[in-house]
């Protein structure tokens, strides 16, 4: 896999322009990730780092940090700009929290609210499958892939209430755990820590599409 271009990709001198969102949180494992399958990746932790990107990954790690952090180096607006202008996010786990609707399950310190980008239409249960402590893998079924994905879940969130647009790639225990909204990717899950990097080239996919469609 080591070197390998994304399959279709139209010009080997131009990958794919990643960001991953690199405040706090799992954001190594995805970089070494995408950049086996030969993206170009842009740790961002500043809203110059979003400028020229193609799509951008909200690494999983503790959503209300996260969130602090975000207010602290003024990236809420420029995220949901890149968005707006047609950049590809993805979010894994906490990441996954902040781009939802609706938060549920925040700390009493935030009075039972958290701020989160509002771009996915869903509701998000923080800690849906337990604490540290209840942390698992699991073979996840995963629709559009060809075989179950080795997931792995810590403090996992669930998603409920998702809108119309929505599409549920994958569920446990019945509870959904992986959505698309278009150029959204959620995942309550950790692919970043399996070997497995197929959803990474499903998000690098959905990123090629929107770029060959624009062209």
């Amino acid at each position: 896999m080591a070197g390998k271009p994304l399959p279709g990709q139209p010009q080997a001198d131009h990958p794919l322009r990643i960001g991953v969102l690199a405040l706090q949180g799992a954001f190594r494992e995805h970089r070494r990730l995408l950049e086996l399958l030969g993206a170009a990746v842009q740790e961002v932790r500043l809203p110059a780092d979003v400028a020229g990107l193609d799509g951008l990954i909200l690494p999983g790690g503790e959503s209300t940090t996260m969130a602090r952090l975000l207010t602290e180096y003024a990236l809420w607006e420029p995220i949901r700009a890149f968005y707006a202008r047609g950049g590809t996010v993805w979010g894994t786990c906490a990441g996954a929290i902040l781009l939802a609707r609706e938060v549920q399950g925040a700390p009493p310190q935030f009075g039972g609210r958290q701020q989160s980008l509002r771009l996915l239409d869903a509701t998000v249960q923080r800690n849906a499958f337990g604490r540290q402590i209840n942390s698992f893998a699991a073979p996840l079924p995963v629709q559009g892939l060809d075989g179950p994905f080795s997931a792995v879940f810590i403090r996992a969130p669930a998603f409920s209430d998702v809108g119309s647009e929505v599409t549920v790639l994958a569920e446990w225990d019945g509870q959904a755990v992986m959505l698309r909204q278009g150029r959204i990717l959620a995942t309550a899950f950790h692919p970043e820590l399996s070997h497995d990097a197929r959803i990474h080239v499903v998000f690098m996919e959905m990123m090629e599409n929107f770029r060959t469609a624009n062209t």
